[in-house]
């Protein structure tokens, strides 16, 4: 993270990043119909990036640090950061996570999702489930004088009881007018520690949680993420506010 400072956004910027928030929401609902089998995971790619410009919107990944698409599109066994490509068809059984951040007048609207394509295994689908309901337990943390470590603690408390684990190497992060910044959120840690929470704070919580080991390999293109053991892994995201009386989902669907 190279800004170190966390900014606390005014009421104005906070109506840029609900805009911003919302198309990104709309953006996974528009994408959920095509993810059947048979469908490419550049078909997904070029149709989120058709749809984000119909919008006025820019897509925040194309080009990011070199990053070749407009989305990420990690399936089954990647964790994060998988490219779209016109060879990687979905097939029964799989599940992907789809990651869109739309710019929308400068701000950034960061949420993800995993879906199932056509019906998963049972281990697939409590992991998905468990997953899902780890972003919801770290979101019930935020609000004001709350610590970042109790938003990782919850988190790790329900995966690992799950029998499932956390991925360490990414983690959540301040976002705003610039894609990532303070603070880090991490999906483990202790309650009591880390940076306390203040009104204005905007940050994404977005656990990785794995069906084996919570280790992870980077392959060689430099992006790709995917478990050590290749064993599945999922992940929810959501762009959240840090209000006076606690906390907002900027990243929910509603009228554009």
């Amino acid at each position: 993270m190279k800004t170190e400072t966390i900014v606390i956004l005014s009421n104005r910027e906070l109506d840029k990043m609900r805009k911003a928030g919302r198309l990104a929401a709309e953006l996974l609902r528009h994408l959920e119909p095509m993810v059947k089998p048979g469908v490419s995971t550049l078909e997904l790619n070029d149709e989120a990036e058709r749809w984000t410009q119909v919008h006025g919107a820019k897509s925040a990944p194309l080009g990011y640090k070199g990053f070749p698409k407009s989305i990420c599109t990690s399936v089954n066994e990647v964790i994060c950061h998988g490219i779209p490509n016109a060879k990687q068809i979905l097939k029964e059984g799989d599940i992907i996570n789809i990651d869109v951040t739309p710019i929308v007048d400068g701000y950034h609207g960061d949420t993800s999702k995993t879906f199932f394509v056509g019906t998963p295994s049972p281990k697939a689908k409590k992991l998905v489930e468990v997953t899902e309901e780890c972003l919801i337990r770290g979101i019930a943390e935020v609000k004001p004088g709350a610590r970042v470590g109790d938003i990782g603690a919850a988190i790790q408390e329900y995966a690992e009881g799950h029998g499932f684990s956390v991925v360490r190497d990414f983690v959540g992060h301040g976002v705003s007018n610039v894609f990532h910044t303070a603070p880090e959120i991490p999906h483990y840690g202790t309650r009591g520690k880390g940076k306390r929470l203040r009104s204005g704070m905007v940050f994404t919580i977005e656990p990785m949680i794995n069906e084996g080991t919570w280790e992870v390999e980077v392959l060689g293109d430099g992006w790709t993420a995917v478990t050590r053991d290749r064993k599945l892994s999922a992940q929810f995201e959501h762009t959240l506010a840090v209000t006076e009386n606690g906390v907002e989902i900027l990243t929910l669907p509603g009228s554009l």
